[in-house]
């Protein structure tokens, strides 16, 4: 009999599932510089279906990956959001009301973006194609092991996990340090006609791959929650119809079941439609797509439409249906050394447009995390924030979604009596929940990374939201920039100075004894920069409060490292935009603020100039110094 051939291959983060979640995380990772892996038991990327929407707050961090352009070359916008109900007297439906789809304003997104979910992954495997990297197709995971075996060594090329494998090989021990993950390649067979077996030794493994996910299971990790009893179904398609909102976001109640419309790119829309509870279930209560083709999901979607037409299309894209389950792993990681993200850890109803937008934004929070320990910068205590907030957000999304799932699914009353809820109820319930659904309201709980205890001096950049939206001017040259623009996701910790008035004598005064305290050898902006080089860590901004003319000379040298570095809170000079930047963030001109922007573009503290001691405390908690 041959001999089994076992490849071996050395990694610092395994990423398993190469959908948007997965996708994210090997981008950020890849361009930090990371030695990073990622496989898939896909032969190829989704072609069609799937997730489609895109929120502000994910365009957002796609902006700051330098690839929101590629998103909206492609997508379809959706800005308007229309509303049907029955008619009181005939039963048809009708326009009640239209809404603007986002009703956040602090974003320079205030719409939501459709792009099917294969064309969001080839914009993220461009991109990590320009780092090296590529996705391994079609490989599937055997079996995965956590050793203890050198768990305290320190030197960042050890892997001390060295575990003999057998192809059947599935009993998985837990424990706190390097891991093995044997990979079938399901493509290449060997001489017995079984794939080839590969294992990886990693420092971390990600598991993304998706709702049944194999990395979840392995390590026994429950999903907490519940089945509902809605039934939907799923069609994309070039539609010919006479419905007035076909190119608007549409949520339609009728007397016989609730629709919602969502355009797409290139004409296409997809249609939600509402199915009784018992359609399409079998014996077991599974979903059966044997019961119900994409013919038959037309058909209820053309009594909940009337009087609206909608003809029989050429080709349908895709189809499914799908039963609503709300649910969230009973923990994300396993001794921060694996972890799940995306659909792997959470799971709910698509129509709020959040699974594809969640699992991204999981893959966003970890990311920095991971670069930062593996760089032997931060403590690997770091980690444990990654589940503390996100799995936070991920019970807060399962129980908006039990309640909007509930209202979109439920019955629009004409009349006081009846049973069910008036428009107006619908209505608040869609604008209320308007900053989650957007992302733009997230806000993570206080940890190591998140101290509100100075929030007063900043009021309305509340410590563990993302930084607003503001125009800004350079002061060098006057250029409009959008602060958001100016902490792009490249692992580094921004300090945003806000100075207020320089040419006051006791402000300079105050200004300047802040450039001599952070530019002190026991300050946290020289001891936790490698090497001294504070710039490899962190990024100093200076904002001025309103100056026809500051000049960068007349900061402290450590607050105006370049003369791109120093911006000034006025209007633009020939146009609208700027100006109002501390009376929108909570800021007196007369004492302004030290603001720290974590990697991720999240608040994390806030100090007045007098405490930067505060500050050295909030990075003591969780850098190591160099």
């Amino acid at each position: 009999m041959p001999t089994r051939t076992v490849k071996t291959s050395e990694v610092d983060v395994l990423i398993i599932g190469a959908g948007p979640a997965g996708l994210m995380a090997c981008n950020a990772l890849s361009k930090a510089g990371v030695n990073v892996r990622i496989v898939d038991k896909r032969p190829d990327k989704v072609m069609a279906g799937q997730a489609d929407g895109i929120q502000p707050r994910t365009m957002e961090v796609l902006q700051s990956y330098g690839l929101v352009d590629q998103l909206l070359a492609q997508a379809n916008q959706m800005h308007i959001a229309a509303f049907y109900n029955p008619n009181p007297v005939t039963g048809a439906i009708e326009l009640t009301d239209r809404t603007p789809d986002v009703s956040e304003t602090s974003t320079p997104y205030p719409f939501e973006a459709t792009l099917h979910q294969g064309a969001i992954e080839e914009i993220f495997i461009d991109s990590i194609r320009k780092s090296g990297v590529e996705v391994s197709r079609p490989i599937a995971p055997g079996s995965i092991q956590i050793s203890e075996i050198d768990k305290d060594s320190t030197n960042p090329d050890v892997f001390p996990v060295r575990v003999r494998f057998k192809p059947d090989f599935q009993k998985l021990w837990l424990t706190r340090s390097s891991q093995k993950v044997v990979l079938n390649h399901l493509d290449t067979l060997d001489d017995d006609g079984q794939p080839d077996t590969e294992v990886v030794h990693t420092k971390y493994v990600i598991g993304a791959d998706g709702a049944h996910s194999w990395v979840r299971k392995s390590f026994d990790i429950e999903m907490e929650g519940e089945q509902t009893d809605f039934v939907w179904g799923v069609v994309d398609m070039v539609p010919q119809t006479d419905f007035p909102d076909i190119r608007n976001k549409s949520a339609i109640h009728s007397n016989h079941g609730s629709c919602m419309i969502i355009p797409r790119e290139d004409d296409k829309v997809r249609l939600y439609i509402q199915l009784g509870s018992n359609e399409a279930i079998d014996a077991t209560g599974r979903v059966d797509k044997e019961q119900m083709g994409p013919e038959k999901l037309l058909d209820v979607a053309r009594k909940s439409m009337a009087p609206y037409t909608i003809k029989e299309p050429k080709n349908v894209d895709w189809w499914t249906i799908y039963r609503i389950g709300q649910r969230v792993a009973a923990r994300f990681s396993v001794d921060e050394r694996v972890f799940i993200a995306g659909d792997a850890c959470h799971t709910h109803s698509p129509k709020a447009g959040q699974g594809m937008n969640a699992s991204m934004n999981d893959a966003h929070n970890l990311a920095w995390k991971l670069v930062q320990v593996l760089r032997g910068w931060a403590s690997p205590l770091l980690l444990k924030t990654y589940e503390l907030e996100r799995r936070k957000y991920a019970r807060d999304l399962i129980n908006f979604d039990k309640e909007f799932a509930k209202m979109f699914s439920g019955k629009i009353k004409a009349t006081e009596g009846e049973e069910g809820f008036s428009h107006q109820e619908f209505m608040k319930a869609f604008q209320t929940f308007g900053g989650f659904t957007s992302g733009i309201g997230i806000c993570y709980q206080d940890s190591v990374i998140t101290n509100a205890c100075h929030q007063s001096h900043a009021r309305n950049l509340i410590i563990g939201k993302r930084l607003p939206s503001q125009t800004i001017l350079r002061a060098a040259d006057g250029r409009p920039i959008e602060l958001q623009h100016l902490v792009p996701s490249d692992t580094r910790f921004k300090v945003l100075v806000f100075a207020g008035d320089i040419y006051d004598s006791a402000q300079k005064a105050r200004v300047d004894r802040l450039g001599e305290d952070l530019a002190a050898a026991d300050g946290f902006l020289r001891r936790y920069s490698p090497e001294g080089k504070i710039s490899t860590a962190f990024d100093v901004l200076t904002i001025a409060s309103k100056r026809d003319i500051v000049r960068v000379a007349d900061l402290p040298d450590l607050l105006h490292s370049h003369w791109t570095k120093v911006f000034v809170d006025h209007k633009e000079f020939n146009g609208p935009r700027g100006g109002n930047a501390y009376a929108n963030f909570g800021i007196d001109s007369h004492a302004g603020a030290v603001v720290i922007i974590r990697p991720d573009g999240y608040v994390g503290t806030i100090a007045p100039f007098e405490h930067v001691a505060d500050l050295n405390g909030y990075f003591a908690e969780f850098t190591k110094q160099s």
